[in-house]
């Protein structure tokens, strides 16, 4: 390891000199308190920033063993310090000068959601934490302006690791309420299961957002006051009682006018699956954290998927059990999502009328006498809703705004006046005494076969060089291949979609081997990360900065959508 002094004369000597010999700047220093180390210098000052991580023992950092201990505890933790060192950072900007991406300084921009990133890493044992960035490296032209890069190195980041990353320089009280946080969200998600709850949504949420473009509370929004027939209290270890609607395990149907917040509260209820930071409002809206968002999807792939539950003889004979196609339609893509989200081990189905398939959700009582149940391939949800539940123990929340057949199956019916949430299950099945009950299915859908093995694509298997590239957080592109992710609605970050691409390099050079099936696969992705970090997956490129932890179900979502897939 070189000492900081050492860097200083290397970027005295290579200044005004071409930009390939910023290369030889490459390497670990030691500077007061902290090792910098450069990991990857950029090709010109136009390309992708250089990629630089600072490393700090734990004794030096100084943070209390108790603040990481678990693994809640960890993650918000790192998720306030990449804040505080964004933050920190971020005016200095651009303060250095010269062409292209020169003076740049970028940390990972954290959004509403605390989620596990690259950027900061705190090991559990010692403390020891690492932070990763990018950096500009500055020139004139494409000539090196060396004594813009000693700004940032030696006053602007040395300035922003004291302020931002040593504990004696930290808001104790703010990190103190963090964690309190933290534990009160962990202890709400491990009551759920004990008290038959699939979500609970505190009084005095807020849910509406500023904007479509802004994940941020809306100002003066109504809050949230459950009806007085679902409150549950719970007694959390800081903040004490805490009281909301609990959402029993089972079918609850979310009515009401539009634009009344149907699709706000169910939007909550997706995002619930992860905590979000003091002030968003939906602190406490949590969510089992297997739920699965399940929509139509026309165009997607589907290679292989056992639809047969709900889609069956087909008229020209296409196989259901081993369905394929390149292009979906509405309905077979919705069976396909939920067969899906029953192999990732999905225990709640969270979805929308208004993005679902008419078909697939529902035959009305005209439509069954016209067209007789032996002429309809599709077997629609409402009649395997119940089965869902019973076989399998998995809820749905389904958001109505058309189509009361559902109120004759539902066991709890929550109405939204004007963001309000009303019980009206009982009026709402008196009401529907007088109508009459769809036909249900003749016997009960033999299981879902989860067998499909992937085989490996020895071209992937074998260059060491696959470009990839994240559209923010639609798609990622594998060489030539583009996975479309603009549908699975539970992802937050573009940095989760960058982080499952490296998921699908990873598998595809590691883990299809024609054995192993989906399941297996994204076990042994997130026992990979569990075990070395969610970088590990990166390989040779292990610096990289700017990823996010997905769950598995969104893991699944990735290989279901990748064409590349060879089964």
């Amino acid at each position: 390891m070189q000492t900081s002094a050492e860097l200083r004369n290397l970027l005295n000597r290579i200044d005004h000199k071409g930009y390939p010999a910023y290369k030889d700047t490459r390497g670990v220093y030691r500077f007061s308190g902290y090792e910098l180390s450069i990991d990857h210098v950029q090709g010109d000052p136009f390309a992708s920033p250089s990629k630089l991580s600072i490393h700090i023992e734990g004794k030096t950092a100084g943070f209390p063993t108790e603040l990481f201990e678990t693994e809640h505890r960890r993650a918000a933790l790192q998720d306030y310090l990449t804040r505080q060192f964004g933050h920190a950072v971020e005016q200095y900007a651009f303060k250095a000068k010269g062409s292209g991406k020169s003076g740049l300084i970028a940390v990972s921009r954290c959004g509403q959601e605390i989620l596990e990133r690259t950027a900061c890493v705190i090991e559990p044992k010692s403390g020891n934490m690492i932070f990763r960035l990018e950096v500009g490296f500055p020139a004139n032209g494409r000539t090196i302006h060396a004594r813009e890069l000693m700004k940032i190195l030696f006053d602007f980041l040395p300035e922003s690791v004291e302020r931002a990353l040593y504990y004696k320089n930290s808001d104790k009280k703010r990190i103190q309420q963090m964690i309190f946080l933290a534990d009160d969200q962990q202890f709400i998600r491990k009551q759920l299961s004990k008290m038959g709850l699939i979500a609970f949504v505190a009084n005095g949420s807020v849910l509406p957002r500023e904007s479509g473009i802004s994940s941020k509370p809306m100002k003066g929004a109504v809050v949230f006051e459950s009806p007085e027939e679902l409150k549950v209290t719970m007694d959390l270890p800081h903040r004490g009682k805490i009281t909301g609607m609990g959402i029993r395990r089972g079918i609850t149907l979310i009515v009401g006018g539009g634009y009344h917040g149907k699709s706000t509260l169910l939007k909550a209820l997706e995002l619930g699956v992860y905590n979000h930071i003091a002030g968003d409002g939906r602190e406490y809206v949590i969510t089992d954290d297997s739920a699965v968002k399940i929509r139509a999807e026309d165009g997607r792939s589907i290679k292989k998927t056992d639809i047969s539950m709900f889609i069956n003889d087909l008229p020209n004979g296409k196989d259901t059990i081993r369905f394929c196609t390149e292009d979906a339609s509405g309905s077979t893509s919705q069976a396909a999502n939920v067969i899906e989200a029953m192999e990732t081990g999905a225990k709640l189905l969270l979805i929308d009328e208004d993005t679902s398939a008419t078909n697939f959700m529902i035959r009305d009582e005209l439509m069954q006498r016209v067209i007789h149940r032996d002429m309809e391939p599709i077997t629609p949800f409402i009649e395997r809703i119940t089965e869902l539940y019973e076989e399998y123990g998995i809820s749905t929340v389904i958001v109505a705004g058309s189509s009361g057949a559902y109120f004759h199956i539902a066991d709890c019916i929550v109405q939204m006046d004007r963001y309000v949430p009303r019980d009206i299950t009982l009026p709402a099945k008196k009401e529907a005494e007088n109508f009459p009950m769809l036909m249900g299915p003749e016997g009960k859908a033999g299981r879902p076969v989860f067998s499909r093995c992937p085989r490996a694509n020895n071209v992937l298997r074998k260059d060491s060089r696959i470009k990839m590239k994240t559209m923010g957080k639609e798609s990622v592109q594998i060489n030539r291949e583009t996975i479309d992710l603009r549908y699975v609605e539970q992802i937050v970050d573009s940095e989760q979609v960058s982080a499952l691409g490296y998921c699908v390099r990873y598998a595809e050079k590691h883990l299809l081997d024609g054995k192993k099936n989906l399941q297996k696969i994204a076990e042994e992705l997130e026992e990979k990360i569990r075990r070395d970090g969610l970088a590990a997956i990166c390989e040779s490129n292990s610096n990289i900065a700017n990823l996010a932890l997905p769950r598995r179900q969104e893991i699944h979502a990735c290989l279901n959508r990748y064409r590349g897939l060879k089964l």
